[in-house]
């Protein structure tokens, strides 16, 4: 070797080592900028709103930037993302990521086949988004926006979508070669390695083979199980005992050469392959039955070859896998339990039943004389009017008796219920209620109120066996049925409630065993109350739970609502917090909130992603007449949303009214409110807008009323609870330990609070001020999302500007849906009024 070689060889290392300096520099900052850039994106698409205003301010110490590379992240993300092509930018973040690789020599990727899909999606993905968005938002950009639009003028709407179509399906099939011979030639090269692998399953040497072929051969001829193949003979040939001499009269053989580690006690006696003699019939004699095993789908089976050595064929088990995600919340549940709700008040005490007042015996008496009376009356008039009766029969309730009556045969039902007001006057009573037919029978319902009623307390059905083992998630027991059986229902199915009933008539008393039913049975930590009383007196004896079961918005003092201006502002805020929850319920994956808290309590959702457990939410209004007539529209369209979609978040709304008109009572409540109890109305219009049929108005008062669930109706007496067994309840609950205050809901700001525009300050105006007042000008359009547009600006910086100009007297006030009016005529106006502006 000549010097001059051995000198290049002892400078090549040193010469690698100055090369590789600058490569781990490049490479490593590509992958930093790929990091900042990936941050710096995800951080301005969720503050988008706000870090596109702060773009051009970057050396304004006096604005803050919320995103987490501050203004430069701001400038960043409206570079690439607002002004470029939207999120396709993360493929460029991607890009710098496989060139830093690519330079420190980590083979991670192929650079220039992954440039070439990277190019393809960064032209396809901004076009698509703006296809989807309609250029709204940030997520197509400004160039698949322009795209996409001149695409849509030139081919239309449904020749854009071709294009998409087309080219994402080209990409694939030219990626993947998806063409029909290339599948065909793929499964073929599926069976082909198929049949390799149990071949590569034995050693590696012809006769095996050979023996492999003529195996699968005569078991396609025979049609032999494989997994019943025995194995007849183990001999090991370097035994110093004596082996056993059989003749080899197999049809296959195979050498099996066994793992050395698995058999270190002799490896010496092992050096040796071992000879399985395999056959299909066990023909060849064997001199113990141990040499002899079958091979089946046990989990371990042993051979014996002499004293000492044993072979053992295992089969692994099924192993079921847990997902990462189960397997830690398994461990945290075994590790600390399922998780307590009921912990910040564990030694809560529910409310025992002798808070209720006893009423005494409330057993049903049967009045014969009574019965056979009003038997009589009913049979002979409806004779005298030609209406013969089969059969009768009577069931006795609380206040109410029903006779049902089989009509002969040809007689028809509407000839019974023209008798309505015949029958009330023949048999002198309150009011008469002919049920025709009754739905699941085929008979006709007489309903006739009893002499002496029998009161229902709420102490007997809040203690009876069916309230206190029920498992409904909200259960509301109203009463006794017609039929004396307690009726209970669940207001989580139902999923809201409309009452209505004339004043004095037992609707107040409703409200109050609704939330008695639910105080009963549910914890604190369950359940939370918002009660609006725009009449202050009905709901305030619950102000003493405040902090248990009451919520409220944060800056209220008091829980129970009677403000309408704070009624308004709680119904906004139960909207948002019907937002948030199904944001929650949608990265938890649950449909409703019991799975969603399931979820929780097993420990499967982080509490630092923002989950938390969620109690249920009743919403109750006492009198909502009153607030329809001083909101209007403010309270009505947050009511039916919240009635339209909260109930799968536990949101759910009890809403009561004295005045059950039709402006009260919309198509829009009554078509989100299936579930309605109507106590004793005026006239049987007012029945029909409660129940959408009559029979409201024959109720006799005093707590009778009619359920409707959308199915049927049913006549119930609502159970009686008065105002001290209340006052009671709600002592016993407020002198226990609750929460550090009520529960809070979201805030909420309206868009009118802040009154009128204040006065304009021409030291604080905007640096885009009078470029904006000039685009506002010129096109005579007072629009803010022309101005962001226009200026590319965020919603928050334009929505300032357009403030600036409405108080400099340049466009009017907001007028809804319109554009503003525009008050400066000309640009030559505008601009005599601005020299004014900076004199």
């Amino acid at each position: 070797m000549d010097k001059n070689t051995q000198k290049k060889q002892q400078e090549s290392p040193e010469k690698g080592k100055f090369l590789s300096k600058p490569r781990v520099f490049f490479g490593l900052t590509f992958i930093l900028f790929s990091v900042v850039l990936t941050f710096s994106f995800v951080s301005y698409l969720m503050n988008w709103k706000a870090d596109q205003s702060q773009a051009g301010t970057m050396l304004d110490k006096s604005i803050k930037s919320s995103n987490l590379f501050g203004k430069l992240g701001d400038w960043l993300g409206n570079l690439f993302i607002f002004e470029s092509i939207g999120v396709a930018s993360f493929i460029i973040a991607f890009l710098f990521l496989v060139f830093g690789t690519v330079i420190l020599k980590k083979k991670m990727f192929k650079p220039w086949k992954t440039v070439g899909h990277s190019l393809f999606f960064i032209c396809w993905l901004p076009i698509f988004f703006g296809a989807v968005t309609k250029g709204q938002g940030v997520l197509s950009g400004v160039y698949g926006y322009q795209i996409m639009d001149s695409l849509n003028a030139i081919i239309g709407t449904i020749g854009l979508w071709l294009v998409l179509v087309a080219s994402i399906s080209l990409y694939f099939i030219l990626e993947f070669n998806l063409r029909p011979s290339s599948i065909k030639s793929k499964l073929n090269d599926i069976n082909e390695n198929t049949i390799g692998k149990v071949k590569s399953m034995f050693p590696n040497s012809d006769e095996n083979f050979e023996a492999d072929d003529e195996l699968i051969e005569e078991a396609e001829n025979t049609k032999i199980n494989p997994s019943k193949i025995t194995v007849t003979e183990i001999v090991n040939p370097k035994s110093n005992r004596e082996t056993v001499d059989t003749p080899l009269s197999t049809d296959v053989e195979t050498i099996v050469t066994p793992n050395k580690t698995s058999f270190e006690e002799d490896k010496n006696d092992f050096s040796q392959p071992l000879h399985l003699n395999l056959n299909t019939k066990p023909s060849v004699p064997v001199s113990s039955p141990e040499q002899a095993f079958d091979v089946k789908s046990t989990t371990s089976t042993a051979v014996t070859t002499d004293d000492d050595i044993k072979f053992k064929v295992e089969v692994a088990p099924v192993i079921d896998i847990l997902d990462d995600s189960d397997r830690k919340s398994q461990e945290l549940v075994e590790k600390h339990g399922l998780y307590d709700h009921k912990l910040d008040l564990a030694n809560f005490q529910m409310p025992p039943v002798d808070l209720l007042t006893d009423y005494g015996n409330e057993e049903i008496s049967i009045n014969k004389e009574e019965l056979e009376e009003n038997k009589n009356k009913i049979v002979g008039l409806l004779k005298n009017f030609n209406v013969g009766i089969a059969e009768i029969k009577a069931t006795i309730g609380p206040t109410v008796t029903l006779y049902e009556i089989v009509p002969e045969a040809g007689i028809r039902v509407a000839a019974i219920k023209k008798l309505q007001d015949d029958i009330a006057l023949n048999l002198s009573a309150l009011g008469i209620r002919i049920i025709a037919p009754m739905p699941g029978k085929g008979t006709i319902g007489i309903e006739v109120p009893r002499k002496n009623p029998t009161m229902v307390s709420m102490r007997s059905v809040i203690a009876s066996q069916k309230f206190q083992n029920t498992d409904m998630d909200l259960p509301v027991v109203f009463g006794k049925t017609i039929s004396n059986e307690i009726f209970m229902a669940d207001l989580s199915k139902m999923p809201h409630l409309l009452m209505a009933g004339a004043t004095g008539q037992g609707k107040s008393v409703g409200i109050n065993a609704i939330l008695t039913s639910l105080l009963y049975k549910k914890h604190p930590s369950e359940l939370k109350f918002v009660m609006v009383d725009p009449k202050k007196v009905e709901l305030s004896l619950y102000s003493k739970i405040e902090r248990h079961y009451l919520a409220k918005l944060p800056d209220a003092e008091e829980a129970i609502i009677t403000d309408t201006n704070k009624v308004i502002n709680t119904l906004n805020s139960l909207c948002i917090e019907m937002d948030t929850r199904y944001d929650l319920l949608k990265n938890a994956f649950c449909k409703n909130l019991k799975e969603y808290n399931k979820k929780f309590t097993e420990r499967k959702l982080n509490p630092e992603n923002g989950h938390r457990y969620l109690p249920y939410i009743v919403l109750v209004v006492d009198e909502f007449a009153d607030l329809i007539m001083t909101a209007g529209k403010e309270v009505e369209l947050p009511i039916a949303r919240l009635a339209q979609l909260a109930r799968a978040v536990g949101i759910h709304l009890i809403v009561a009214t004295q005045r059950p008109s039709v402006n009260v009572i919309t198509g829009m409540i009554k078509a989100n409110f299936p579930a309605r109890a109507a106590f004793r109305v005026i006239s049987s219009v007012d029945s029909r807008t409660i129940l959408d049929s009559p029979g409201a108005d024959q109720l006799i008062g005093k707590g009778d009323m009619l359920y409707f669930n959308g199915n049927e109706i049913l006549r119930l007496q609502c159970a009686f609870v008065d105002t001290p067994e209340v006052e009671r309840l709600a002592e016993y609950i407020g002198e226990q330990k609750g929460y550090a205050s009520a529960f809070i809901l979201p805030e909420y700001t309206s868009e009118d609070s802040s009154g009128s525009v204040a006065a304009f300050d021409p030291n604080e105006k905007d640096a885009l001020f009078e470029e904006a007042a000039r685009i506002i000008v010129s096109t005579q359009q007072g629009s803010t999302s022309m101005l962001q547009r226009q200026l590319k600006l965020g919603y928050n910086r334009a929505g300032r500007i357009m403030d600036q100009l409405e108080a400099s007297g340049i466009v009017g006030g907001f007028n809804g849906a319109k554009a503003r009016e525009v008050l400066i005529s000309d640009l030559h106006s505008l601009e005599q009024f601005l020299e004014d502006l900076r004199s």
